[in-house]
């Protein structure tokens, strides 16, 4: 979060032309405005201006208006047609602020109504509640953003347009009055994000409404516009920070739709927080952490759930599911008897040696050991009825859970690890759901992000080969799901959601 005085930023554009007694302004209404050398169309475009650039009026020869450019240091005549006249005095703050409201939700209008959010803040009197005007102007900054990010992996490898032109320039335009960007590479494209400084300013003023402190929380805790080369204790930090700033918001005070998005940032953060303090083998830190996500994701109101935040709760719920171990202690070793079953040693620093033992073959001289800088779930792991085979969650990434399957061959024991996609590490959970009897046969659940969309696959698999035998998008649909699913995995799966 970023503490830079926006207000002093954005003032320093009007201040410019505010050094006199309040000059009257023009503030650009459109994009690819000419700015001529003369009050004719013929004259000479001296400059291309866009909607929120904000111009000093020096006079008026006939249809044009003589004015000052403070941004590109130049003079020049555009159409009063093009340009919107006001001052920033107190008087004419209500009807800045009536204008700011009529552009603050339309798309394409973000420079423009930054403008007018800047127009507003100088005008406003000292010690006016400026929330809503920071909050608008919050929002259409991280608007222009989305729309630049998004713009921007839609024309990839293709000449600039039109539309790509003035969207530049507008993002120029807003940088003017001090609204910055950020640009992070994330999956091969840059995400352009907003840093946040007004809607801190939101939360920063006790007169904010409910509804604008929640939305300035959750701009203020987006997990995609995090720095993904941060060194995990920097990323820490900033989940830590995310956790104490969306604590703040009371919920019971937000209308339902804004409530449930604060809960899944909260169970997203959560689940967040307890890998990490599992990987430094904080259980205590882990395991409330873990119970907060889950908690968070089960008070969802769902009949209330927008379908633009649909994506958002299966993510939630994925990286929820990612964790979930945390919440459960470590089982006993020892009840597993002679049976196989799962112990952990220290290995390198950072790394988790995972062995597989039974009566015979203690750790000493384990059946099969492998060490990974992943969080190793024993509370997860569970034994065949026959004994031939061990299903353990292993957690290698915040956001993504593989599932270690330990078979008994004639040669020994073998182990494969099965990751949730095909796809790079990135949002994804495997499951396992149950030993078919027979020993021939195990059930799971995949559930993963794939580009941009999450699927979720309840699945049979044959033991022998690993291969997917049957698959539906419910469990309802596979009648070994239904008779052999595991009770354990039943009451401890967000999937059946």
């Amino acid at each position: 979060m970023r503490a830079a005085s926006v207000v002093f930023a954005l003032a320093s554009l009007c201040a410019k032309v505010a050094i006199a007694a309040s000059p009257l302004l023009a503030i650009v209404v459109q994009d690819q405005v000419a700015l001529r050398g003369a009050a004719r169309d013929a004259a000479p475009v001296q400059a291309v201006l866009t909607q929120g650039d904000t111009l000093e009026i020096r006079g008026q020869r006939m249809d044009y208006l003589q004015v000052y450019d403070y941004r590109r240091e130049r003079a020049g005549f555009v159409r009063q047609s093009q340009v919107r006249t006001t001052r920033v005095t107190p008087q004419d703050a209500p009807e800045l602020l009536a204008v700011l409201r009529f552009v603050r939700d339309t798309p394409g209008s973000e420079a423009l109504g930054v403008a007018y959010a800047v127009a507003y803040l100088q005008a406003a009197p000292a010690g006016s509640n400026t929330a809503e005007a920071q909050d608008a102007l919050g929002q259409m900054a991280d608007r222009l953003a989305r729309r630049a990010t998004s713009r921007q992996g839609s024309s990839a490898g293709a000449a600039p347009t039109a539309a790509d032109t003035r969207l530049a320039a507008q993002l120029e335009a807003v940088a003017a009055y001090g609204m910055q960007m950020t640009s992070t590479e994330r999956d091969g494209s840059m995400q352009i994000c907003y840093d946040g400084d007004a809607f801190a300013r939101v939360l920063a003023q006790p007169a904010a409404s409910p509804e604008q402190r929640a939305r300035a929380a959750l701009a203020l805790s987006r997990s995609d516009c995090q720095d993904p080369n941060l060194s995990p204790t920097l990323q820490t930090r900033q989940d830590q920070q995310r956790a104490r700033l969306l604590e703040q918001i009371d919920t019971a005070t937000l209308s339902p739709v804004l409530a449930n998005r604060i809960q899944l940032r909260r169970a997203a953060v959560q689940s967040a927080l307890a890998f990490a303090a599992a990987r430094r083998q904080e259980t205590p830190q882990a395991l409330a952490a873990a119970q907060r996500a889950v908690d968070a994701l089960a008070v969802l109101n769902r009949a209330e759930l927008a379908d633009e935040d649909l994506a958002a709760e299966s993510e939630a719920a994925i990286r929820v599911s990612a964790s979930r171990w945390a919440a459960v202690p470590a089982a006993d070793a020892s009840a597993a008897g002679s049976r196989p079953r799962i112990v952990t040693q220290p290995g390198e620093p950072g790394q988790t040696c995972v062995l597989l033992v039974d009566a015979q073959h203690p750790a000493a001289h384990p059946l099969h050991q492998r060490c990974t800088f992943g969080v190793a779930w024993t509370a997860s792991a569970s034994t065949s009825p026959n004994g031939k085979a061990v299903a353990l969650a292993v957690q290698p990434l915040a956001g993504w859970r593989e599932l270690w399957l330990y078979r008994q061959t004639a040669e020994g024991w073998t182990l494969d690890t099965v990751p949730p996609g095909s796809n790079a590490p990135g949002l994804g959970t495997l499951e396992f759901a149950g030993w078919v009897p027979g020993g021939e046969r195990l059930l799971a659940l995949r559930e993963a992000v794939v580009e941009g969309r999450a699927k979720r696959s309840f699945e049979v698999w044959k033991l022998d080969t690993l291969a997917v035998e049957k698959q539906a998008s419910s469990p309802g649909l596979l009648v070994l799901f239904g008779k052999w699913q595991d009770p354990v995995w039943k009451q401890m799966t967000v999937a059946l959601r």
